[in-house]
């Protein structure tokens, strides 16, 4: 390895403590998979492979050398550098700490496509998911923490301890789905992954918390002697590997919802749950792919009961993927070269798909599979180009799903190379020992490794050199650029020089103007790179906006906004928006809006020019949102849409320009209306677009226009308006608060289209009737609409005191009453009805005493020979009375809980542990929050999104907007929304058949 400063790395890192165990010795890794699937030999597995005329298959390694890989890298010598996790244990387990992984280099000193020499760097880490080489040393991802081993004089032995880089990654709340995926970019910095279930607070060893940076799902990056971190995109559920193009854009490989996705700097990407970091962003990018490489008429689950359908077989195998690769190699055939490639999980095959420019950005399609597995065992998890240009392969070498939810065979692991022919022999033993001059040749190689390698070994070098050796390597590079004709060896050229550090503003400026998309996308990344951005580059960057016409290019330009002056982000936004020919981009207009989102609070009055003049609909209903939410607060650049709307005679502007005023002011229940709105609302309901004259009406109704408020009031009693209109109208009724709109939604109680919404409104407005004549009607009522009156009784202490005493005298049956609402009443600090609760349903405070002691119970009742015996059918129909508005389970059922499809159901113990006591452990994404609004209306449910004017939750009957005028408190809970006692409220024959519905391995009848 190349020797580099180690003083570079030291400052403000501390040595890794946490050592895996006090004994040096390697422990014993022991097999937990109960499977009777005949274990396959690596022999066997190899002659498995189905490869089109012309590939080969080697055995590069197998168990005992290597088991368990997870990830791989290679160094400049071409060898393989393999992360073991055995740590990695079943769902009840997380993790067995009582093993260790390691890391082993893996050699080919002959070449003959085996490996003959094996070392092991290191064995004391815990959690790895990642390995990475370069600047002297060996990077490794443990969570929580981000290591560096030096190795300096590259004796493949450590020269110290770890030093920890960075820290806070969060491991404990998932086994699988959290951070990894090192890799060096383009750009000089090496880059990682992370999954949705866990979110980390991202920084160096003991930084204050208000410096660590928040990640959840997307791709991040870290430079390796600046020390700075940095969130590229966010979104997905578990990316679980990337590559760069030729042209040096990022994409990475992901599962279920989507498998490809475009790593544009400040994107914000579709997610599987949950809410993207930012709350305000409004909407989400989507994925490249225009397939999927599943049958999507299935259920994404019913792989695990179905296994590969046929049609998904001719679809790609299946949702998981692991593993990517941009081919550019000079190994394979030609027409694979800048091919996508991906492990399929469930198909045992390699996909592979070809991305095209389309729009703004790319779309990918699915080309013909590379290959396939006949060995049911193969699970490959990783592949990279080598330094012939053949592909490596790593294969975790198991069964079962792909959690490992029946237990880990870890004394298994494989390593395949794919080869076409004889490949080539290395260029040298070891790039590390080549001058500068032959470092920089190689830029031009065909096969991608070299150039890769060379690139790192230019950086790490000119880290520490003197300065009168970085200006001869400025000057090579720069040379050798203007001379080179070939875009792609340009582009590596201009990466050298970018990520050595030897750009300089006035260079890049230059290049800029270039006739070529990717030059002039890496000027800009280089620019903002270097910095705080001087006045000079700030105003290049928003004339380039203003008159660039490649989409490619606008959308980077969108990405740099933030980082642009204040004056100049709204001109640079502005000229962007005038882009018409990708209006209706799915990529250009929200990364627009992404850019200027947070910059719309220090100047809303360059938001509303911007809103007027934008020929992107999305931009200009957005803005018109965010200026909407804010009205309470800063009232003026609404007043100043609503001129524009009287000035422009265009219904469809208009159309967007209210949607985006309407949504932003949801729960507002009263605004002050603008001076000119009279005649403004005039104007528009004279509009030819009904949409344009029912928007405006609602805006009346919160700006206090009694008539507009008698035309909601006629739209909602009609019977000869649509369901949609009066349902909309009922909803800008109950927002408003207005007076008579009780009663009417007492009216509507039974009425099949509209009882729901009226009962809901109900819970929202103080009115003392409302507890009687939801009683008297309450035998009338739908099965569902009955659900949403007693979640309205439950809604507030004094509604709650009727619905008990309905209980209590037997009019009301204890089974319609939840034990979600049960501990929402309980919430009140009523002392009263909580003594009434404790009296009416002893079972709920017996269970907070007893926990344990309730699952040891319900084990020994839940024997197999009562769990045979009983009904899976009937369980499934007491899932969907009790559990379905929460969980999914086989494709049906809410979004609020996790999806149990995947999870441990046939562990007796785990699902006991979890409805039992569903509080002891709570991922962030599902934790409970407490509403008190100031009239005394309690709404227990998860945020989803929380603004100056106005917060959301979701709750198990719906989704409640609540204007933040009226909160009085807000107060997380560290319970579960799933409440204690579930399964004791149940008459034990349905208790038993959910148990038996809840274990079954497929949807039954």
């Amino acid at each position: 390895m190349v020797r580099v400063a180690r003083a570079a790395f030291a400052v403000g890192l501390l040595l890794w403590t946490s050592l895996a165990a006090a004994d040096d010795a390697f422990p014993t890794p022991k097999n937990t998979e109960p499977s009777t699937q005949p274990f396959t030999s690596p022999q066997d597995a190899l002659k498995s492979f189905q490869v089109p005329a012309g590939f080969e298959i080697s055995l590069f390694a197998a168990e005992p050398d290597v088991q368990q890989p997870i990830a791989i890298a290679t160094d400049s010598r071409g060898r393989l550098w393999v992360a073991e996790n055995y740590t990695y244990s079943d769902a009840k387990q997380n993790h067995d700490l009582s093993l260790r992984d390691r890391v082993v280099i893996l050699e080919d000193t002959d070449h003959d496509g085996k490996h003959d020499k094996r070392t092991v760097f290191w064995d004391k880490a815990q959690k790895l998911t990642s390995v990475e080489v370069g600047f002297g040393g060996v990077w490794l991802l443990c969570p929580p923490q981000m290591l560096f081993i030096p190795d300096v004089n590259g004796d493949d032995v450590p020269d110290s301890e770890p030093q920890v880089v960075l820290d806070g990654w969060e491991a404990e709340g998932s086994r699988h789905n959290f951070v990894n995926g090192l890799r060096w970019g383009p750009d000089g910095w090496i880059y990682g992954r992370h999954g949705i279930l866990t979110t980390s607070q991202v920084g160096r060893p003991g930084c204050a918390p208000q410096d660590r940076t928040p990640m959840n799902c997307g791709v991040w990056r870290y430079h390796p002697t600046r020390q700075t971190f940095e969130v590229v995109c966010t979104g997905t559920t578990n990316p679980w590997g990337m590559d760069w193009d030729e042209n040096g854009e990022l994409f990475f490989i992901n599962t279920v919802i989507g498998h490809l996705w475009h790593a544009i700097p400040g994107a914000h990407l579709q997610r599987m749950f949950g809410d993207d970091l930012d709350p305000e962003v409004y909407a989400l990018l989507p994925q490249v792919a225009d397939h999927f490489h599943w049958d999507t008429r299935e259920q994404w689950s019913d792989i695990r009961k179905l296994g590969v359908t046929p049609t998904t077989d001719e679809a790609g195998g299946g949702h998981a993927h692991c593993g990517l690769l941009m081919y550019q190699g000079d190994n394979w055939p030609a027409e694979y070269r800048n091919s996508l490639l991906t492990l399929n999980l469930h198909g045992h095959r390699i996909n592979r798909d070809v991305i095209e420019r389309e729009g703004a950005t790319f779309t990918a399609h699915h080309a013909p599979d590379v290959l396939k597995v006949g060995d049911p065992w193969f699970r490959g998890i990783d592949l990279i180009t080598g330094n012939d240009g053949a592909v490596y392969i790593a294969d975790w070498t198991d069964v079962g799903e792909c959690h490992e939810n029946d237990g880990v065979h870890r004394t298994s692991g494989r390593i395949f190379k794919v080869s076409f022919g004889q490949p080539k022999p290395p260029v040298a033993p070891d790039l590390a020992q080549l001058s500068l001059d032959e470092l920089v040749s190689l830029q031009s190689h065909t096969n991608d490794w070299y150039p890769r390698v060379a690139r790192r070994l230019l950086q790490e070098r000119i880290a520490t050199a003197p300065e009168e050796q970085r200006t001869q390597l400025a000057s090579l590079l720069r040379k050798r650029y203007d001379q080179e004709t070939n875009l792609r060896t340009r582009l590596r050229l201009l990466w050298c020089l970018g990520s050595c550090g030897l750009v300089e503003d006035g260079w890049l400026y230059g290049r800029l103007g270039s006739e070529h998309e990717s030059i002039r996308v890496w000027a800009i990344r280089f620019l903002l790179d270097r910095g705080p951005l001087s006045p000079q580059t700030s105003s290049l960057l928003t004339e380039m906006a203003v008159n660039e016409l490649n989409g490619l290019v606008q959308v980077y330009l969108a990405s740099a906004l933030p980082q642009l002056a204040p004056a100049d982000l709204w001109k640079a936004a502005d000229g962007l928006c005038q882009a018409s020919d990708f209006a209706q981009d799915r990529v250009l207009p929200l990364m627009v809006w992404y850019g200027l989102e947070k910059a719309i609070a220090e100047n809303p009055e360059a938001a509303v020019i911007v809103a007027g003049r934008s020929q992107m609909p999305l931009v200009r209903r957005f803005i018109a949102r965010r200026l909407g939410s804010r009205i309470l607060k800063d009232p003026d650049p609404v007043y100043r849409l609503t001129r524009i709307l009287a000035a422009k005679e265009d219904s469809d502007f208009r159309e967007q320009i209210l949607t985006g005023l309407h949504d932003g002011m949801q729960g507002i229940r009263k605004a002050t209306p603008p001076e000119t709105w009279d005649h403004v609302h005039g104007l528009l309901e004279k509009d030819a677009s009904e949409s344009v004259r029912r928007l405006a009406d609602e805006l009346s109704v919160i700006f206090g226009d009694g008539q507009a408020l008698d035309a909601i009031f006629a739209i909602a009693r009609s019977d000869k308006q649509t369901t949609d209109a009066r349902r909309q109208a009922l909803r800008t009724l109950i927002t408003a608060q207005a007076p008579g709109t009780a009663p009417l939604l007492q009216g509507l109680l039974t009425n099949r289209e509209l009882g729901v919404d009226a009962i809901r409104g109900l819970a929202a407005i103080q009115d003392a009737e409302t507890p009687k004549v939801i009683l008297a009607n309450l035998g009338k009522l739908t099965p569902q609409t009955k659900v949403e009156a007693v979640t309205t009784l439950a809604s507030r202490p004094e509604f709650a005191a009727v619905l008990l005493r309905g209980v209590e005298e037997g009019g009301i049956s204890k089974a319609i009453v939840s034990p979600f609402l049960l501990r929402q009443i309980q919430s009140f600090g009523d002392k009263d009805l909580s003594e009434k609760i404790g009296r009416l349903w002893p079972e709920l405070t017996q269970l907070s005493a007893e926990k344990q002691k309730r699952i040891e119970e319900w084990k020994g009742r839940l024997t197999d020979e009562v769990l045979n015996a009983a009904d899976a059918s009937a369980g499934r129909k007491v899932f969907s009375q009790s559990c379905a508005k929460c969980h999914r389970l086989f494709g049906t059922g809410g979004t609020m809980g996790p999806d149990l499809t995947g999870g441990q159901r046939t562990n007796l113990n785990y699902l006991l542990e979890n409805i039992i006591d569903p509080s002891a452990q709570v991922s962030p994404n599902f934790k409970m929050s407490i509403v008190v609004t100031t009239d005394g209306r309690v709404v227990t449910g998860i945020v989803v999104q929380k603004t100056e004017s106005a917060i959301q939750l979701n709750t198990p009957t719906g989704s409640v907007s609540l204007p933040m005028e009226e909160v009085d408190e807000l107060r997380e809970s560290q319970l579960s929304l799933m409440p204690e006692g579930q399964i004791d409220v149940l008459p034990q024959p349905e208790a038993i058949s959910l148990i038996k519905y809840l274990m079954s391995p497929q949807q039954v009848p």
